[in-house]
């Protein structure tokens, strides 16, 4: 099957859809799918090719589509309206159910998913400040909501009826004023590593089999020779030169963990040991402005990065011991 990579363009309401060549390696535009206004985010169900992208406007909303793999088209089939604009979705128990994040309601919710990928009215909602990001672990028994406003990951159990319990303890700390923002969980879930967008570093937390999360280690991942001075919430980071912290992934079969940050535009890669922990960063390359979000493609040698305010998209090469 051929791997595609799909853009969302906030600024024209719009999602490219690019083809992927190993063999360059480069990337194809194959489309580009109008979908809802100031679309940010959005997640995939790759077995029913059917992506659910987060819109802003009045009201917001989430909309379904249909990836039509052999052109790279968006087929719309559903809008489900919202109070507050998603900032960041995730699947769970198969696809059955849509965890969202809203930062500007901060909040998290639970929506039921039909058989046809309708989303269905919220089953559970819960308020925390900032809420950036949402993740998954054990096909959504367990959930994680990234409060950057708390300074806390909160952590729930997810029942198949879409049901949230706190766990105990309720939340994994992070240091005061950090400002936690992505989350990712390694291949067998012992580990979840967080980016914090204030301080620009990468928490490590351990993972048990109740799923409660242990802060046991923490690395700055930006680029500390560039006068970079730590941010606040409220802050505005180019005026200032505050560090910008943005999102967080993992190459090369978790040996690596790439990271990156916004004020000084760089993706910065980490060395993963065998026990979870991180190192300092061995590699900081520039790229794209205000690298807000990207990838890391299947085979785990590549990364796709966006940028904020930039209308090019680079592939990156990621190297095997994370240089």
């Amino acid at each position: 099957m051929t791997e595609l990579v799909l853009v969302a363009n906030a600024g024209d309401s719009t999602v490219s859809t690019f083809r992927v060549d190993p063999d360059g390696p480069a990337l194809q535009r194959i489309a580009v799918s109008e979908v809802g206004q100031g679309c940010g985010t959005f997640v995939i169900d790759a077995e029913r090719d059917l992506v659910y992208a987060a819109a802003k406007g009045d009201p917001p909303g989430i909309d379904v589509f249909a990836l039509e793999r052999s052109s790279g088209r968006l087929e719309h089939l559903s809008r489900t309206d919202v109070e507050s604009s998603m900032t960041y979705l995730a699947l769970a128990y198969g696809g059955t159910l849509l965890v969202g994040a809203s930062y500007g309601g901060g909040s998290a919710q639970v929506f039921g998913v039909d058989g046809d990928g309708h989303v269905e009215e919220p089953t559970a909602a819960v308020s925390w400040p900032n809420a950036h990001c949402v993740a998954v672990a054990g096909d959504g028994r367990h959930v994680y909501v990234v409060s950057l406003g708390g300074d806390v990951v909160a952590q729930y159990a997810l029942s198949p009826a879409g049901v949230l319990s706190p766990l105990a303890p309720p939340t994994a700390a992070a240091a005061e004023g950090s400002g936690p923002r992505h989350l990712v969980l390694d291949a067998d879930e012992s580990h979840a590593y967080v980016m914090t967008e204030f301080s620009g570093e990468v928490l490590t937390y351990a993972r048990d089999g109740s799923g409660d999360l242990v802060l046991t280690g923490q690395v700055p991942a930006y680029a500390q020779d560039r006068g970079l001075s730590r941010s606040e919430l409220g802050a505005d980071p180019i005026e200032g030169h505050l560090v910008w912290g943005a999102d967080l992934h993992l190459a090369r079969e978790g040996r690596v963990l790439l990271a990156s940050e916004r004020c000084e535009s760089t993706l910065a890669s980490l060395p993963v040991a065998d026990d979870g922990s991180v190192g300092e960063p061995v590699s900081i390359i520039d790229t794209v402005t205000q690298p807000r979000g990207f990838t890391v493609l299947a085979g785990g040698e590549l990364a796709v990065v966006t940028g904020e305010q930039d209308t090019d998209v680079a592939l990156v090469s990621v190297g095997a011991t994370a240089a």
